[in-house]
């Protein structure tokens, strides 16, 4: 497992500029709360990197994520991915039991809100503070697309209070803000 491999398999899936976006940010997310745990980084890295590759061919639950599961097992990936990758839509009924699990859950949809954050900002991601993310999150109508249950529930799973998850959550991001479009 490496992530040349996880891209290969990444880019055979999904053709998306914005969906392979939102991966590359799960990806850094999942790093950074890797080096924060003393976790494997790479494991977590590529997990967040391979959570929605099956989207775009299976956008409908439960088809995404279960046939992305069978096709990473089919290729070799660990169980222990593919079991935090199944938690991160709660329609599974898959539990997250493992630290992993947990912060893939807490990442994912925080990570597509602060994608959405930076794009209306005239200096994208490089001043946005968490105040801001928490201000937006309380208007439905901004990206409403994104479930706001889903974060405050991963951030409880978690157990770190929200302002300091969103703010490490953007620091993540900005390493990576040319990548993602918003440096």
């Amino acid at each position: 497992m490496n992530r040349s491999d996880a891209l290969t398999l990444l880019q055979e899936y999904t053709k998306s500029d914005a969906l392979l976006k939102h991966m590359y940010a799960v990806e850094a997310a999942m790093r950074a709360y890797a080096r924060k745990f003393n976790q494997d980084e790479e494991l977590w890295g590529i997990t967040g990197l391979l959570h929605d590759f099956d989207y775009e061919m299976y956008p409908t639950a439960p088809d995404h994520p279960m046939k992305g599961s069978e096709v990473l097992k089919e290729k070799g990936y660990s169980e222990e991915m593919r079991i935090a990758i199944l938690g991160h839509a709660p329609y599974t009924n898959v539990a997250r039991e493992s630290q992993l699990a947990k912060t893939l859950y807490a990442c994912d949809e925080l990570c597509g809100f602060i994608m959405a954050c930076s794009l209306v900002r005239p200096n994208k991601i490089s001043d946005l503070e968490a105040s801001s993310v928490k201000k937006k999150l309380k208007d439905k109508a901004f990206a409403r697309n994104v479930n706001r249950e889903d974060i405050t529930h991963g951030t409880a799973e978690l157990g770190i209070p929200i302002e300091e998850h969103i703010q490490f959550v953007i620091e993540a991001m900005r390493a990576i803000a040319p990548e993602l479009g918003i440096g």
